[in-house]
């Protein structure tokens, strides 16, 4: 929320009107002038002498404004709806105010016919405009500067003023709720990492978690459930610390298509939603990018999961496409982290790359890039020479990795259900 007392860079001049007023106030002293008419001379002087005293008048005058402005909410989601309010309170109006805010195309009206208002009064609680904005893509927004164009009551001259600084919208990518666990190389995935309490000297520790649809009855364990006064499940193993290693291809090479409906955007979504979904279990959850840069880092001290969830939120709606060529850099994960991967085109180079970074395997989600090529106007002579998306998983199962194709069109919560290996994918290679 921005709030600004209207005292920004001040331009004054003459209307159109005020300007036409001046013309013919000239043009009638010349004439009457020319004609030895004396009064019709007084009549042109005092219509010259009108305007003149309307910009004295605006440049002495010191209009007071209190402008601000609020974003509700200030971050959300891609192809959802965030009101932007002004209001506007200060001394009374000798003329009218039209103000003017400035919002980026992608989220909302076009910047050359920006949100417009006039203001013909202000009572004692000032006034308040709000309009709507409909941002479709993920990004960082800057709403306004906000501008306001005054005259005086005749109208023949005006003052102009930037009343208010920019805000910021932050655009989140889209998250779709998703249910399930997939399966990847290492056991690291689908543990829970709270709680658990040791039974004694010399025996196994005993690890528990709040109880969640689908679970056993027989694994309840009843001793923590009384003293917690809540279902908690026993879990058979130490919870793995090292968590899962998500994996999001941002190389611009490796996807298609334009705006929200690119394999990218689709990427991210994907990603996003895997990550509020995990982090919702309470796993651990690292996201890197196909050089091995950490997106979210680990915030310093105890965090919950809700501040976890807007780390990684606000990372991916801040993403950029990469000039990266190939994917690995060489940097690895931990040995026994679970690693699952979103990934673009693949070269064998790529795939390699790949494998050599996360030897242990996991489980890829390769797009099928050329679903979300299809109305590209780009020769294919053009585009670089790839493996079939059907290569790419062949080579990463013989590598001992799991492999699902997802196809253009293919909705998010199919695409994790092929993951977990609950439903089949449309176009995979069996």
């Amino acid at each position: 929320m921005a709030s600004a007392p209207g005292a920004g860079k001040r331009r004054v001049g003459l209307t159109v009107r005020g300007r036409c007023l001046l013309a013919g106030g000239a043009a009638m002293a010349v004439s009457a002038i020319v004609l030895d008419e004396r009064d019709l001379v007084r009549i042109g002087l005092f219509v010259i002498l009108l305007p003149l005293l309307a910009l004295a008048f605006s440049l002495r005058a010191k209009r007071t404004l209190q402008v601000s402005r609020s974003l509700s909410p200030a971050r959300v989601p891609a192809g959802d709806t965030t009101t932007a309010g002004l209001r506007i309170a200060g001394g009374a109006l000798l003329g009218s105010l039209r103000i003017a805010d400035t919002v980026p195309d992608a989220a909302g009206p076009s910047d050359r016919h920006p949100p417009r208002f006039t203001v013909h009064r202000l009572g004692r609680r000032g006034a308040r405009v709000t309009y709507p904005l409909r941002p479709q893509v993920r990004g960082a927004y800057r709403v306004g500067p906000l501008r306001g164009r005054a005259t005086d009551p005749l109208g023949l001259a005006e003052f102009s003023n930037d009343l208010l600084d920019a805000d910021r919208l932050l655009v989140l990518p889209r998250v779709v709720p998703l249910t399930g666990r997939p399966v990847v190389a290492s056991t690291a995935l689908g543990r829970a990492t709270d709680g658990g309490s040791r039974q004694g000297s010399g025996r196994p520790d005993v690890l528990i978690r709040p109880y969640q649809q689908g679970d056993e009855m027989r694994r309840v364990h009843w001793r923590s459930t009384a003293r917690r006064d809540e279902l908690m499940v026993r879990l058979d193993e130490r919870p793995d610390p090292t968590g899962v290693t998500v994996l999001l291809d941002r190389r611009d090479d490796a996807h298609r298509g334009h705006g929200a409906a690119s394999s990218l955007e689709f990427a991210v979504s994907l990603t996003a939603s895997i990550c509020v979904h995990l982090l919702g279990r309470r796993e651990s959850v690292e996201l890197i990018t196909e050089d091995g840069a950490v997106l979210a880092p680990a915030p310093t001290g105890s965090a919950g999961t809700e501040d976890r969830i807007a780390r990684h939120l606000d990372a991916l709606a801040l993403l950029r496409p990469s000039a990266a060529g190939e994917l690995g850099g060489g940097v690895s994960t931990p040995a026994d982290a679970g690693v699952l991967a979103v990934l673009g085109a693949m070269t064998p180079d790529a795939v390699a790359g790949l494998v050599a970074a996360h030897p242990r395997g996991g489980h890829a989600v390769l797009l099928d890039v050329e679903g979300w090529a299809a109305r590209e106007a780009v020769p294919s002579a053009r585009r670089p020479v790839r493996s079939t998306v059907e290569d790419a998983a062949a080579r990463l199962r013989r590598a001992g990795w799991h492999a699902s194709v997802v196809t253009a069109g293919t909705p998010v919560e199919q695409a994790w259900a092929a993951v977990c290996g609950t439903a089949p994918m449309a176009g995979a290679p069996a």
